[in-house]
């Protein structure tokens, strides 16, 4: 039973968001929600959740948000490979520290950041990840190097509060990474990069909903401290989106394209992006993220949290592959 009966859950409209709210409405939590989705906030929960529409770049409106709520759990984010720094540090800087005074002023008393760990990326193959494993400089993009001073914000606050770093998020609801590779290989533009062999973490939805939970009831000990979360072990990416593709009833995956020329090629459209102003098709980033590898260590969330996996990412694939069998074409394309 959680200690809170007033949540407030920023990105209710996202994938981790919606399912979050909705597992806490199960648990008999009053959830407060927002997002930038709204058409989609109505079926979040089967509507159980109070929707706000609120800008959290405001002060003033993250201040109403939070009136009346014990917690919050800010997964809001711009969350992108591409766009302009502003942007990034409006989204993620500006309105986390708003939320956070916000929340001081109001008398929070927890406050759950979703992170990231693409802090982590550099280009490199990458396994067992720690939490004070030397960061890259300068990091990838806007989107980390804005999300890593907005967990910094939060790990100072006075407030109880605890970041989490979940790496590669599926499951029932993803509206990102599976539909972005489906959307991909319908165009024929899905090719393995490299060797094919590479390997990394794929954290069900489920597991970082239990995340949540775990860092909203953490002991004095574990606070102000961010978190790796994943499924416990990586799998080979390529054999996992194959087997989302043979859930689907559809052809594994089977042009190859060497990592050379993939990086190259995405080197070139990022200098057309940033002539045009145009985000391009490939980017670096997203040529490493599929053919490099990348796992977390959790010993840290395991030992101070009490978290543990509850659910495989085999599991995930399948749950992914069952809810997407569900969906029209038109709801397909507008997620």
């Amino acid at each position: 039973m959680l200690p809170y009966r007033k949540i407030l859950v920023t990105g209710a409209t996202g994938f981790l968001g919606g399912r979050l709210a909705e597992w806490l409405v199960e648990q008999g939590v009053e959830v407060v929600a927002t997002g930038r989705k709204w058409h989609t906030g109505n079926a979040i929960a089967g509507g159980s959740v109070d929707m706000v529409s609120a800008d959290l770049t405001e002060p003033s409106q993250a201040k109403l948000l939070v009136r009346g709520c014990a917690a919050v759990v800010h997964a809001a984010a711009l969350s992108s490979p591409w766009g302009r720094e502003e942007d990034f540090v409006k989204a993620n800087i500006l309105a986390t520290r708003y939320l956070l005074a916000a929340a001081a002023e109001a008398g929070v008393k927890r406050f759950v950041f979703i992170s990231t760990p693409s802090i982590y990326f550099n280009y490199k193959n990458r396994l067992n990840i720690r939490e004070d494993d030397a960061l890259p400089n300068p990091m990838i993009n806007a989107y980390a190097r804005t999300k890593y001073e907005a967990e910094k914000l939060v790990l100072a606050s006075p407030l109880q509060t605890i970041a989490l770093r979940p790496r590669a998020i599926i499951g029932r609801g993803d509206r990102v990474i599976m539909p972005r590779l489906l959307k991909a290989y319908h165009a024929g533009r899905l090719k393995r990069i490299g060797n094919g062999q590479n390997v990394a973490d794929l954290t069900p939805v489920r597991n970082v909903v239990h995340a949540v939970a775990c860092a909203l009831q953490a002991p004095k000990d574990a606070q102000g401290q961010a978190y790796n979360i994943s499924a416990g072990g990586p799998v080979n990416l390529w054999q996992a989106i194959d087997e989302v593709l043979d859930h689907l009833g559809l052809e594994p995956v089977k042009g190859r394209v060497p990592l050379a020329v993939a990086i190259a090629a995405a080197t070139i459209m990022e200098w057309i992006g940033l002539l045009t102003g145009k985000e391009p098709v490939l980017t670096r980033y997203s040529v490493g993220i599929l053919a490099q590898s990348m796992s977390l260590n959790i010993d840290k969330a395991r030992e101070k949290l009490g978290y543990e996996p509850l659910q495989t990412t085999q599991e995930a694939l399948k749950e992914f592959a069952d809810w997407w069998l569900t969906l029209s074409e038109e709801e397909k394309q507008n997620l």
